[in-house]
């Protein structure tokens, strides 16, 4: 058995908007059960931080960003489709 590098996620979201509370629950969900210690999870609120938002070039929320293991992946909108998540995430079999 192989060990898995660790996975490295940033969540842009724009404060407590229902779609930006929706993709923090589901993701946290999602990698709660399959990847378990092997995440972390930065998330970043473009309310709080538009500096952030605008060099990391962010324009929608929420936005997730798989800065590791290469290759950087991006999805935007509420993760409500774990097929997507798992192959940007290169999570399992789906």
């Amino acid at each position: 058995m192989t060990k898995r590098s660790r996975v490295a996620l940033r969540l842009y979201v724009a404060g407590d908007a229902p779609n930006s509370q929706l993709a923090v629950e589901r993701l946290q969900a999602f990698c709660a059960e399959h990847l378990a210690d092997q995440y972390q999870l930065e998330v970043v609120d473009v309310i709080r931080e538009p500096g952030r938002a605008l060099t990391d070039r962010v324009l929608l929320t929420p936005t997730l960003v798989k800065l590791a293991p290469a290759p950087v992946r991006t999805i935007i909108g509420n993760l409500g489709e774990p097929v997507v998540l798992a192959r940007a995430l290169g999570v399992g079999s789906f």
